[in-house]
């Protein structure tokens, strides 16, 4: 295998990982203020507040990965997507400010403030990522110089929309899934209910996701006409997604749950098949595009990294498995509760 292919790859599986990890995070806060006792609103924070800061990581390794693996792409995203990567950035730091210093003072009009905070930048964060991914689809105007500004135009283009409320209604859905698992008791009940109404949004936001697909973008399905074996994906995609109902009506959501988690992964490798060997595409000339083999870094560079990540990787996973494992069970409420 082409060394820029692996790390195209690499690349992928550090973006599901992101998604399937910090995507019930953020659903967590996009449900955050469908309950309304105090008691219950730390119960969700303290859901995810061991792990949400390591769940995090995933992204920030994919920065990284993208930078040394393929600058110019770096470059031309964090250029063009200034504006809303900022936004995005303070989501972030908001999403994170907000759990750790709403339990602070006791004070309600504190609380709320920071619950509405913790609420709004989850949708936010959610919302623009879906936005990037669709405009990456759709294409940007990339000059030879590998350069653009997503004007508003582009970013308010019905397509990018569409992918953004569809990121959206997938995280409220898996981080619904993901508070089933870790709680108990009445708000366990409330939470069954939210599993349904979350997979009901999910469903119509798939299904108008992939119309506008098919009808705005037909060249994104080039590359499942050249590699008949890509509809595998597909067929296990529609499994997936098809679980989930049947495990939540037979009362198994860690069924559910890893239902979930195969379709985020599977999204995010079918983005990655609509894409490639693009990672930009110009709209412009699409001799303009910045692919995986015009952008990439040095063979020595793309070497090296190869040796680290095959080193570090399982040190992480292996990190990441323990956390989880310490801190399975069900949520319980303490003084240090967050």
């Amino acid at each position: 295998m082409d060394l820029q292919i692996l790390w195209f790859v690499m690349l992928g599986i550090l973006m599901a990982g992101y998604g399937i990890l910090d995507g019930f995070d953020l659903g967590v806060g996009i449900l955050h203020l469908s309950v309304k006792t105090d008691a219950e609103r730390r119960m969700m924070m303290g859901s995810i507040g061991p792990i949400w800061d390591g769940n995090e990581v995933w992204l920030v390794v994919f920065g990284g990965a993208l930078f040394a693996a393929f600058p110019p792409v770096y470059a031309g995203a964090f250029t063009g997507f200034y504006l809303p990567f900022m936004i995005l950035l303070f989501a972030l730091i908001l999403r994170a400010v907000s759990l750790e210093y709403r339990s602070k003072k006791e004070s309600k009009i504190w609380r709320e403030f920071w619950d509405c905070a913790f609420f709004t930048s989850s949708v936010s964060a959610a919302f623009i990522f879906g936005v990037a991914v669709g405009c990456t689809l759709k294409g940007l105007a990339i000059d030879e110089q590998g350069s653009f500004f997503a004007t508003t135009k582009e970013l308010f283009h019905p397509y990018p929309i569409m992918v953004g409320i569809f990121a959206v209604a997938t995280c409220a859905m898996h981080g619904s899934i993901y508070l089933y698992l870790k709680t108990e008791g009445e708000i366990q009940k409330s939470v069954h209910k939210w599993m349904w109404q979350t997979f009901g949004f999910f469903i119509v936001a798939y299904m108008l996701t992939t119309i506008l697909t098919l009808v705005l973008l037909p060249h994104a399905t080039h590359n499942f006409r050249e590699h008949p074996w890509s509809w595998i994906i597909v067929i296990l995609n529609v499994l997936a997604i098809a679980n989930i109902p049947r495990a939540i009506y037979q009362n198994k959501p860690l069924y559910a749950f890893i239902s979930s988690c195969c379709a985020i992964l599977a999204f995010t490798f079918l983005y990655g098949i609509a894409l490639f060997p693009n990672l930009l595409v110009s709209t412009l000339d699409p001799a303009w595009s910045l692919t995986v083999y015009n952008s990439s870094s040095s063979q020595k560079t793309l070497f090296i990294m190869t040796i680290i990540a095959g080193l570090g990787m399982p040190f992480v996973l292996t990190y990441t498995a323990v956390v989880y494992w310490v801190f399975r069970g069900k949520v319980k409420l303490s003084e240090f509760t967050y």
